[in-house]
């Protein structure tokens, strides 16, 4: 039986300063019991579960997040994983993903990357980039454990500026970068079929 290719899909989170800041957060952050939408789950599973095995683990804290935790929750997954395994990640997972692949040789071959509304600094707009996610100025790293990576901002963004964009255009000079004109605002979408379709191309 052909083994199915995989991706493995990092969700966002948030990271506070301290923990008044972050009490203060949960105390004020509406609750619903509406189901969130959102373009990595749903829609994602459908279009694409047939060709893939899709890997979208719950990361630690997710509300209060710090990287360490999270790298050694993604590195109990290493194992796990194939050759040619595509890796995405979505605003906090996108710049874990950067930072992670800049600082460690990865042990199997990633077919592509991608960083959907990375932040690339502490310059969020209303929220902290702390608790250990800081990139190093050296990003080179991250184009050679992959030579496909593409990042996705969009312009009106509310969260991650769109000038991170540029930021890291700078640091990657081979990296694809692609600033949608409106992504309701911070990837806040049911469908995402741009994605979707440079997947299917990745693996034909």
């Amino acid at each position: 039986m052909k083994t199915k290719r995989q991706i493995f899909l990092i969700h966002g989170g948030n990271t506070f300063k301290n923990r008044k800041d972050y009490l203060n957060y949960l105390k004020n952050k509406e609750v619903s019991l509406d189901k969130k939408v959102r373009w990595y789950e749903e829609n994602f599973d459908k279009e694409l579960s047939k060709q893939l095995q899709i890997i979208r683990p719950l990361f630690p804290l997710h509300y209060n997040a710090r990287y360490e935790d999270w790298k050694i929750w993604f590195e109990k997954y290493i194992p796990l994983l194939h050759d040619n395994v595509i890796l995405i990640g979505g605003s906090l997972g996108g710049i874990f993903l950067a930072k992670y692949l800049s600082e460690n040789k990865f042990p199997k071959k990633i077919l592509s990357v991608y960083l959907v509304c990375p932040p690339f600094d502490d310059s969020c707009i209303d929220e902290d980039l702390v608790g250990g996610f800081k990139l190093k100025s050296d990003l080179s790293l991250l184009e050679k454990n992959c030579s496909d990576i593409t990042l996705m901002f969009s312009a009106d963004d509310d969260c991650v500026p769109v000038d991170h964009a540029e930021k890291y255009r700078k640091k990657l000079k081979n990296s694809k970068i692609i600033i949608y004109k409106s992504k309701n605002g911070h990837f806040k979408i049911s469908k995402f079929p741009e994605i979707i379709k440079m997947i299917k191309g990745d693996i034909k």
